[in-house]
């Protein structure tokens, strides 16, 4: 019996239209988004046809969906049940987690063997100045960004998928912190955007990863 598919998509950076007219040529799955969706309107209106169609939406953030308000309310508000950052969610029997977000100076490097300047977001909170939340919490810019936290929190599950935003060490621009959840959960596919780039590689721990391109999907094997 063929399994539904389950599908990735590159930063679409508002150009959905590729994705859409590629998921609809297939039998209904899932999809997932792997940040910078760059919403100019609510998500489940720009993707309609394919939530009409029976697709099982799943996104994290990217560091353009934390810009501005309507970005980031066109893709957290619009659709709060397709969120998977920082969870580990089950789909045709795969452990996959979602690791939102991009490393920033002021909060971390992603380098493990650097110091952060802010190990968790409670720490982070107490440095700011009331007039610096946003909403009642972490201010807009810094929704999307990484803290050690994430990477322990991560880490503490065995996975198969890890999909992020921010590039493991496969890409020129990668990071480690990347590379070490993978290699902590056993997780054997990573799947990324922010690079722009479409690529399939390894890491140590045969680990696959595979770069998606602006608005690039990809259907994943399920062998």
């Amino acid at each position: 019996m063929n399994l539904p598919p389950i599908v990735f998509a590159g930063d679409p950076h508002g150009n959905f239209t590729p994705i859409v007219r590629n998921c609809l040529a297939l039998d209904a799955g899932t999809l997932i988004l792997v940040g910078d969706c760059d919403c100019r309107r609510p998500l489940t209106e720009l993707l309609a046809p394919l939530f009409a169609a029976g697709w099982d939406v799943r996104w994290i953030l990217g560091n353009h969906d934390t810009e501005n308000e309507h970005a980031y309310d066109n893709l957290v508000g619009a659709h709060p049940d397709g969120d998977i950052g920082l969870k580990v969610v089950e789909i045709e029997g795969l452990k996959i987690a979602g690791l939102p977000g991009v490393f920033r100076p002021r909060i971390w490097s992603g380098d493990m063997a650097e110091p952060p300047g802010f190990p968790t977001r409670r720490d982070f909170l107490a440095s700011l100045r009331p007039d610096e939340l946003w909403r009642g919490g972490l201010p807009l810019w810094h929704r999307d960004s990484i803290f050690p936290e994430d990477i322990d929190l991560l880490s503490s599950r065995p996975i198969d998928v890890l999909v992020c935003h921010e590039a493991p060490t496969a890409h020129p621009h990668g990071l480690d912190a990347i590379d070490t959840v993978a290699r902590r959960t056993g997780a054997r596919l990573v799947v990324h955007g922010h690079h722009h780039t479409s690529y399939d590689a390894m890491i140590d721990g045969a680990v696959r990863v595979r770069g998606l391109a602006l608005a690039e999907t990809w259907v994943m094997s399920l062998d």
